[in-house]
Parts: structure tokens; C-alpha cells; sequence
């Protein structure tokens, strides 16, 4: 199914640089575990965007938004 993502950050650190909003929004081709991993993980883990994104050393507030664009 296709979803679409939408990522926000506020109050971000990216390489030293302190940056007030970040917004990403991205469609995926996922099936439904798929999603519901990615769920999962985000709610679970503190450090979920430092881990994964290269430069970011720290965000103070952040929201994903998982919206199926395609009937299950």
C-alpha cells in the first residue's frame, strides 16, 4: 500500500546548527507490517531520529504523521 510520511521537527540540532522547524514529507510503497514496525519503533524509542539521521545531535519536539493513501 502507499503512504505517505510527514515528519516534523522542532527545535533541531543539525551539525551545530540550531534549526527552528524541519518538515519532510515522503510517499512509500510499504505493506501493513511494514507500517506498523516503523509505528512501533518510533513510539518505543528516545533516540529514534539521532540514530538514523546523520548530523541531527538533537531535536526537542518531533511528530510523525503515517497516512495510507491506498485501501488496505
Amino acid at each position: 500500500m502507499k503512504v505517505k510520511f510527514t515528519l516534523t521537527m522542532d527545535d533541531a540540532t543539525v551539525n551545530g546548527r540550531m534549526i527552528d522547524t524541519i518538515v519532510l514529507d515522503w510517499i512509500s510503497e510499504l505493506d501493513y507490517s511494514e507500517v506498523l514496525n516503523i509505528s512501533h519503533d518510533w513510539i518505543s524509542s528516545q533516540n529514534f531520529l539521532t540514530q538514523r539521521m546523520t548530523g541531527l545531535s538533537h531535536v526537542g519536539e518531533s511528530s510523525l504523521t503515517i497516512e495510507p493513501l491506498e485501501d488496505f
